[in-house]
């Protein structure tokens, strides 16, 4: 459950990591810079990210560290992260844990419309967020915009999400989610590739392979 829910977790990162279209009314500097970054991702055909992550919480001096990586097309994707692989091909979503070796396969859900996943980069967060631009400073050389995120609903578990655009290239660097219960989660780009042509046959699962590993499947 654990390993799940840390899934889940940097998939929300990823997710407000990519997310550009984040329609809001009350800062108009804030919604062009976005719109900008918006324009520009959309238009990639297909995106690969390696990344760092860091989840810390001062009062509970709990701190956590770690890299991945994840390969997205349209709908689909590839995330690795802490020696877990998640593949959604688009109608269902593998998780594989070699740990374990296990895969567990589940069905996409209507009722999961409204979940976080990355194929909703360009749409979960058109509503729900006030934001605002933020200051702007230099992290390891890059000259970074802030832009501060602010849930509309008083009971989400998110209480702001600051993003922080790199002038230079328009594209989002890092994001930290700061928790109610005062857990900060922050996602940090180290590279980002994009319009490689990547085959439909990369999100393909391949339960073969995992059979004669001798890996419990369950569906």
């Amino acid at each position: 459950m654990k390993r799940n829910n840390t899934m889940k977790q940097i998939l929300t990162s990823i997710l407000v990591l990519m997310s550009s279209i984040l329609m809001a009314q009350n800062d108009q500097a804030a919604k062009n810079l976005l719109d900008k970054v918006s324009d520009k991702m959309s238009n990639y055909q297909d995106i690969y990210i390696e990344f760092d992550y860091n989840l810390l919480n001062k009062n509970e001096n709990v701190s956590q560290n770690a890299s991945g990586d994840a390969l997205l097309k349209g709908d689909k994707y590839v995330v690795n992260f802490f020696e877990t692989t998640q593949i959604f091909d688009g109608s269902k979503t593998y998780t594989i844990i070699p740990e374990n070796e296990e895969v567990n396969i589940s069905a996409y859900a209507v009722e999961e419309e409204g979940a976080l996943t990355p194929s909703k980069f360009y749409s979960f967060y058109k509503n729900g967020y006030t934001y605002a631009l933020g200051k702007k400073n230099k992290v390891k050389g890059k000259s970074l915009q802030w832009v501060e995120l602010t849930p509309i609903d008083s009971n989400s578990e998110i209480t702001k999400v600051l993003i922080g655009i790199d002038e230079t290239n328009q594209q989002i660097y890092t994001i930290t989610q700061v928790g109610s219960n005062g857990t900060e989660t922050t996602l940090t780009v180290k590279k980002m590739v994009t319009n490689q042509q990547v085959p439909d046959q990369k999100f393909i699962f391949n339960q073969k392979k995992y059979d004669d590993l001798g890996y419990i499947i369950n569906d």
